[in-house]
């Protein structure tokens, strides 16, 4: 069963959420919260797997919200929940160490769906935010190169990993899941989970979001996600 708590400062929204989520038998809503202080509260005391969290909110808004949530329950998993798609917020909720980004106007089933995947860590980003998202990081990323006289920062990153998770971190960048890469691979998928994991500790990154921002950036996968560098 996988718990949620519904945040968002509109009444009528959280019930509509609820009555959404609850017609999956396989999710309960725990708790809703008014705002983002109300939200830590009751994430700190209810350990939901995945908290809704709107961004704009009275007293502490998503962001903030998230923020805390994390660092007091760093196995909570939070979905981003908003009618607003502007850059600043998806890079706010990125930054936060939310797993993923959903507009409210989207389909039910698809709300339910990424409730789903990110309740098992797996990133959410709709399409048109993820371009966006990639095309920034890369702009980003070479301005800082060209302001740094260090030699190629993108080799000394990818040096941290073995070669079988730099393979796991392309198939993350190209958006399989842990099966996927498993099977890809011929790895089992509690082997592929340690991988992730030691990837994201050595490259001092929070979740697969990141991890598949940064596969990109590094030049792991192309533009239509497909891999470029893979060992087998």
């Amino acid at each position: 069963m996988i718990r949620a708590l519904v945040v968002d400062d509109q009444g009528l929204v959280r019930a509509g959420v609820r009555v959404l989520l609850e017609t999956d038998p396989d999710i309960e809503v725990v708790g809703e919260a008014s705002d983002g202080q109300q939200a830590v509260q009751l994430a700190e005391r209810l350990r939901p797997d995945v908290v809704l969290m709107d961004i704009r909110m009275p007293r502490v808004d998503g962001l903030e919200a998230t923020r805390r949530i994390l660092a007091a329950a760093p196995a909570t998993n939070v979905l981003m929940l908003t009618t607003f798609s502007d850059d600043d917020n998806i890079y706010g909720a990125l930054a936060a160490g939310a797993v993923g980004f959903m507009v409210k106007d989207g389909e039910p089933a698809e709300m339910i769906d990424a409730v789903r995947r990110a309740a098992r860590g797996e990133p959410l980003l709709a399409p048109q935010v993820l371009a966006r998202v990639v095309e920034r990081a890369r702009r980003a990323h070479h301005a800082d190169r060209a302001a740094d006289a260090r030699p190629d920062p993108d080799a000394a990153t990818l040096a941290r990993l073995t070669q079988r998770e730099r393979d796991v971190l392309t198939l993350v960048g190209a958006g399989l899941s842990n099966a996927e890469i498993a099977a890809r691979l011929h790895l089992g998928v509690t082997t592929v989970k340690t991988h992730i994991v030691a990837v994201l500790d050595k490259l001092d990154i929070r979740n697969r979001v990141q991890a598949g921002i940064l596969a990109h950036r590094l030049g792991l996968v192309d533009d239509e996600f497909r891999p470029t560098r893979l060992s087998d």
